[in-house]
């Protein structure tokens, strides 16, 4: 569904989330689906039979059912289904469809995706069906990544899911120059250990990850003497600098200039 432009989206009445009740069933019906319906598992434990496949379905199972399916489902009513279904069609003709089943791993974008689509239709916000038509599209997608992730190997996925680690930790560092972080800390938010970390982020971010902070706090503190207003104590002490002469010097070492001459 790539290639379907947002707008081409028809967003059907039935949406929602919901508890299902003990005796919640779905029953097959006799016509078989008429348009596609994203079906997502928040939390409980059931069973869906799809085409004559039978699913056990719980936190994080998703369902894309296409015009054809013949879905059916029962749960356990000790461990009721929470679900959101979203119905909808395509003016356009789709291609890469994402497949019919999955378990998604990391589910928080996701659910605030869905939390937000149906949040739209509930509270009647302006343009909710042209935000909706976008964040459905940004749901498909999420699952098409899914997808493509799976069909690459082990390795690779290992390989993007380090990469993407990574630089999470370098964004980190960027939000908060003025931390004292420690490679320790870094490491263990990353998942790994100190020595593997220090030599993955060098050669991905391209510095040492001590250089990299040293530089992202220069860069900070050049900017808050251009535009902040502040004097050269006051960003030394925001940036975590005790003694001024060091943050003077490493400032000229990094710009080549004083923090006066920038201020």
């Amino acid at each position: 569904m790539l290639n379907a432009a947002p707008s081409s989206f028809i967003l059907k009445p039935s949406f929602a989330k919901i508890v299902c009740e003990p005796g919640w069933k779905w029953q097959k019906r006799d016509k078989p689906l008429a348009n596609y319906d994203l079906f997502y598992v928040w939390s409980g434990e059931g069973n869906l039979e799809l085409n004559g496949v039978n699913y056990s379905v719980g936190k994080g199972s998703c369902f894309l059912f296409r015009p054809g399916d013949h879905p059916s489902a029962t749960h356990n009513p000790q461990k009721p289904l929470v679900l959101t279904y979203i119905h909808f069609d395509s003016l356009d003709q789709v291609e890469l469809v994402p497949k019919s089943y999955r378990v998604l791993e990391d589910t928080i974008d996701f659910e605030y995706l869905l939390s937000r689509y149906v949040r739209l239709f509930l509270v009647k916000t302006y343009a909710a069906e042209e935000e909706a038509q976008l964040i459905l599209k940004q749901l498909l997608i999420h699952l098409l990544r899914d997808d493509m992730a799976e069909r690459d190997s082990v390795e690779p996925r290992a390989s993007n899911q380090l990469t993407e680690a990574i630089h999470e930790i370098a964004n980190y560092i960027r939000q908060n120059p003025g931390h004292a972080h420690r490679v320790e800390d870094l490491a263990q938010r990353a998942q790994l250990s100190p020595r593997y970390f220090s030599i993955k982020f060098k050669e991905l971010i391209g510095v040492s990850v001590q250089a990299y902070m040293i530089r992202t706090r220069i860069e900070r503190a050049k900017h808050l003497l251009m535009h902040a207003g502040m004097n050269v104590t006051e960003v030394a002490d925001a940036l975590g600098y005790r003694d001024i002469f060091f943050f003077s010097r490493q400032f000229k070492q990094y710009t080549g200039k004083s923090p006066s001459e920038i201020r």
